[in-house]
């Protein structure tokens, strides 16, 4: 879902810098210390389920997984998110130095919402409504992070509406593979020695 360089104007440009600078600052005091070497390890996720790109006009979709993100860390999913971002934009130019500020904001607030509702959903250690929170937190990372870049293109250009409608349209079927994928993680790490992951489902 990474905007391309040279498609949005400066305002929005400048404003989702300035957006995506506080909150990733936010999220850097958020995250405790001995949260750093699983932070690297799920930006690692994010950094390869982002690599296969289908190009959809001025964008792009592909699995995106920060639904997860958001579920572990919360505020954190800002910083984790940037660097995934800027290692993909320097390495393999995806996306793109200049709009590293609104991918960050548009995919890490689909982090932080998903990571919000699978809190709120799962107070309960039930297995079934456990599942569910999971799955609506997938899909909700990327239901929100398509929403805000659909707004950011159309905001930036009324030409881009119709590529902003086809963006979120194409990334439907994503929103339901990460809801599917989510769920099943979340499962995995309730069963494993690292359920404190999921800081929804402690005590």
């Amino acid at each position: 879902m990474h905007i391309a360089e040279g498609v949005l104007s400066a305002p929005i440009l400048v404003g989702s810098a300035v957006g995506a600078l506080a909150a990733v600052g936010v999220g850097l005091r958020k995250l405790p210390d001995e949260d750093l070497l699983t932070a690297g390890l799920i930006a690692a996720a994010f950094f390869v389920a982002s690599l296969i790109h289908i190009p959809i006009g001025v964008s792009s979709a592909h699995l995106i997984l920060n639904g997860l993100v958001g579920i572990v860390f919360g505020w954190g999913a800002y910083p984790v998110i940037f660097v995934a971002l800027l290692l993909q934009g320097i390495l393999f130019m995806f996306g793109g130095l200049t709009v590293l500020g609104v991918n960050t904001l548009t995919m890490g607030t689909g982090a932080l919402v998903a990571g919000f509702v699978f809190r709120l959903m799962a107070r309960t250690h039930a297995t079934p409504m456990n599942d569910v929170a999971a799955f609506v937190a997938g899909f909700l990372g990327v239901l929100v992070s398509a929403l805000l870049t659909a707004v950011a293109l159309g905001a930036s250009d009324e030409g881009f509406v119709a590529a902003a409608t086809a963006l979120f349209v194409a990334h439907l079927p994503i929103m339901l593979a990460e809801g599917v994928i989510t769920l099943f993680v979340v499962r995995y790490l309730r069963r494993s020695s690292h359920p404190a992951l999921l800081k929804g489902l402690r005590p």
